[in-house]
């Protein structure tokens, strides 16, 4: 499973994963884990260890020169900042490789033979200069002694694909695989190697999904391994403008991790395949940078939006996913579903 897995606190009323409606006949549906405290955060990554749960977010240079955030609650529900991942020793060979980086971008954090492996994204924004780094820990935290492990993959002006946004999972034979990518060439899959964390010898990517047109907006790839298929979830279309923001999320699956992926009708993930799970509705507008969980309780995606109630500051949602009896996930709401039926939702997956 992508991250730790271990048996999360109840969500909202006592709820477990989320099958609320279906005794009744109806569709199954997701169920929103009430978050509160900090929760202005932007590409979390979710970690759950005992009682103990963690969120790594992308850098904001108004704290700690944009090094990776960290939040920290007892549960999943309160959230309080824990402080940044190396704000003031960034390794030295982020500059020379990403000339220009501020803010670090979209974490990735897993455990193997009881080393944590923090994984970053190092870009400037619309470009394709950019280069996925690895932060080792023998602890969880902010301030818990991360090594510099260097560059995990990179990519230049000349690439067809762009290092960012890494999601690293590891197969049944034990093999560590990270998918990545962002625009350009499409979602990448390349082969690592524990317990280094970094490539395989002879590595290289392949596409793994794919819009097949010149902006090709796909990003932000999440895989999750539930009853025999991996599946693949990616953002599709525009982050970070607010309340402007077009980002929505889909899913497709392989019982291979090299895929294809497909989706519920059948069509790649590399024809532009997906479907749907989050859409915009109400005030959460363009959720996606989404990562997943699995635990002993059932599976949770973690995302953020932008709350149209608060002029679009990025919020951090988490919701437990339901599955339909063939095999696909549903993270949207009863409460989402309301909203559509109403109209006054903006678009519901």
């Amino acid at each position: 499973m992508r991250r730790a897995t271990r048996r999360m606190a109840a969500a909202a009323g006592g709820a477990t994963l989320a099958v609320a409606l279906a005794g009744c006949g109806a569709a199954p549906v997701g169920v929103a884990v009430p978050v509160s405290g900090d929760i202005t955060v932007h590409d979390p990554a979710l970690v759950i260890d005992g009682d103990d749960w963690w969120v790594f977010s992308t850098g904001n240079l108004t704290a700690g020169l944009g090094a990776i955030q960290v939040r920290h609650s007892s549960g999943g529900n309160e959230w309080a900042y824990a402080g940044e991942v190396l704000p003031d020793d960034r390794p030295t060979w982020l500059q020379e490789t990403v000339p220009g980086v501020t803010n670090l971008w979209a974490p990735e954090v897993v455990e193997h033979d009881g080393t944590w492996y923090l994984y970053y994204a190092a870009s400037t924004f619309g470009s394709n200069t950019s280069a996925i780094g690895l932060l080792t820990s023998d602890e969880l935290g902010a301030d818990v002694g991360w090594q510099d492990q260097g560059i995990v993959w990179g990519s230049g002006s000349s690439s067809t694909y762009n290092a960012i946004d890494p999601s690293v999972v590891t197969d049944e034979e034990g093999t560590p695989w990270m998918a990545f990518g962002s625009f350009w060439g499409g979602i990448q899959l390349v082969e690592l190697s524990w317990p280094s964390g970094l490539p395989a010898e002879g590595a290289e990517t392949q596409v793994i999904a794919s819009r097949g047109d010149a902006t090709n907006a796909i990003e932000a790839p999440a895989l999750l391994r539930h009853d025999g298929y991996w599946y693949l979830f990616v953002s599709k279309d525009s982050c970070c403008q607010g309340v402007s923001s077009t980002y929505h999320v889909q899913v497709g699956r392989s019982q291979d991790i090299a895929g294809p992926y497909l989706d519920a009708d059948g069509v790649p993930l590399l024809e532009d395949g997906g479907t749907p799970v989050l859409d915009a509705v109400g005030d959460m507008i363009g959720p996606g940078g989404q990562s997943v969980a699995g635990t002993e309780d059932g599976d949770l995606l973690v995302f953020h939006f932008y709350d149209g109630a608060s002029r679009g500051t990025p919020t951090l949602a988490i919701r437990e996913l339901a599955w339909t009896d063939d095999g696909w996930p549903v993270a949207t709401t009863a409460e989402d579903a309301s909203a559509a039926a109403s109209g006054s939702a903006a678009g519901v997956g």
